[in-house]
């Protein structure tokens, strides 16, 4: 269920993105998937796409990005996902890495951060919207998480039928 109470809190309109990614191998052919629901109508949005060649991580994070470029406007976003990577960095991580020069500490030394070019487009839609997320278990009988998974393996299997 939404949390009315806080959706209440801006004047913005409030929305549920539920996101997951899927790769077959890792790195090897990969989905995502995302749904997108808006409580106050009802109305339900759900995407899938993939990539013949990603990583397991790169699809967590695109299908957060494809559900925030599907908005057409600044809209309060709660997006729930089995991927502590993409909530840690969005909520923790991003802020350093940009002060840093999207560089990350490894031991004494700076490196890139990884997959940098989807970090890079995801805060760039973070900033146009109010997000939190809600991180929960993958694989535990979540509906929406379940329905992403489903769709965002399809995707990937695309590429693994192809080749």
């Amino acid at each position: 269920m939404p949390d009315v109470a806080a959706a209440s809190q801006t004047n913005l309109p409030f929305v549920q993105l539920f996101t997951d990614g899927a790769c077959r191998g890792n790195p090897g052919p990969g989905g995502w998937a995302y749904i997108l629901r808006h409580p106050a109508s009802g109305k339900e949005i759900e995407a899938s796409g993939g990539e013949p060649l990603s990583t397991n991580n790169r699809m967590e994070l695109q299908a957060v990005i494809s559900g925030l470029e599907a908005l057409k406007r600044p809209t309060e976003v709660e997006v729930v996902t089995d991927s502590v990577y993409v909530a840690d960095g969005s909520q923790k991580w991003l802020p350093g890495w940009k002060a840093n020069d999207w560089r990350r500490r490894e031991g004494t030394q700076w490196k890139p951060v990884k997959n940098v070019e989807y970090w890079q487009k995801l805060d760039d839609l973070l900033s146009r919207h109010q997000v939190r997320f809600k991180t929960i278990r993958g694989h535990a009988g979540h509906v929406e998480n379940e329905r992403c998974d489903v769709l965002a393996v399809e995707a990937a299997e695309q590429f693994r039928a192809g080749s």
